[in-house]
């Protein structure tokens, strides 16, 4: 892992909030803590075992602190490992590069990123200023407003915003 693991877990917290009762999110789904999604992801019967929750009890009762930051190194890890499976080029990027790539796959999930053909292969072949245009042009740029500027500046120069 070449990334600031403490800089990403910054910026999501910053994108995402954290919200330890249940919530919509800007897609209308269910979420809970730093950004779970809890329609498609839910709790996992490993969560259930070491947190004591589960969707249901999350969604009636809401979470602690603790069990919110579990989730979190969870979702962090599966994103990781997502774009690992998909995009194993990502761990060639530079440091703030992946930052963004996770904090996108974080935000959307694997599968709605990987419809970013273009953007993907503009970031692969290192055309920043054509990634960013990529990313501005999406209908997630629309949908998450300042989080999106945030990450596109990053593509283009490399550096935290």
């Amino acid at each position: 892992m070449n990334y600031d693991r403490g800089a990403l877990a910054r910026e999501i917290a910053r994108d995402e909030g954290d919200k330890l009762k249940v919530y919509r999110c800007t897609a209308g789904k269910l979420s809970i803590g730093k950004g779970r999604n809890l329609d498609d992801v839910g709790i996992s019967a490993e969560e259930t075992r070491l947190l004591g929750i589960s969707k249901a009890s999350a969604i009636r009762d809401g979470i602690t602190q603790a069990q919110s930051d579990h989730l979190f190194a969870n979702d962090i890890k599966r994103s990781e490992a997502d774009l690992d499976r998909k995009l194993p080029w990502w761990r060639t990027l530079d440091d703030v590069r992946q930052r963004v790539l996770l904090n996108m796959c974080f935000n959307m999930g694997i599968g709605t990123l990987l419809t970013f053909k273009n953007t993907l292969a503009k970031v692969q072949a290192g055309d920043w200023v054509g990634a960013e245009a990529g990313m501005r042009a999406s209908l997630w740029h629309r949908q998450v407003g300042a989080r999106a500027l945030r990450l596109e500046k990053m593509m283009r120069t490399g550096r935290s915003a």
